[in-house]
């Protein structure tokens, strides 16, 4: 059963980075002062976010997997988006 839980664990951690990132996309302020900051940690979230996503895949379930993969497709949509402006 451990093998369950931590499929479960890893699926929670890469959807929670995740969110995390959407969120934090979502407030940044593209003329504010702190904008470089915000980019810095903006960029920190999404390689945290990228990596708790690979770890999960490597033990997702079948359901899992599409999910996984969908939130890779939306992070590397926020990179792309970061980088034209």
């Amino acid at each position: 059963m451990p093998y369950h839980k931590n499929k479960q664990q890893a699926f929670q951690a890469a959807q929670q980075g995740f969110e995390e990132v959407q969120d934090f996309y979502q407030d940044i302020v593209t003329d504010s002062a702190n904008y470089g900051h915000q980019l810095k940690h903006l960029k920190n979230e999404v390689n945290e976010a990228y990596q708790q996503i690979e770890n999960a895949l490597e033990v997702a379930s079948e359901t899992q997997r599409p999910q996984l993969e969908r939130f890779m497709n939306d992070l590397e949509k926020i990179v792309e988006e970061v980088n034209l402006q």
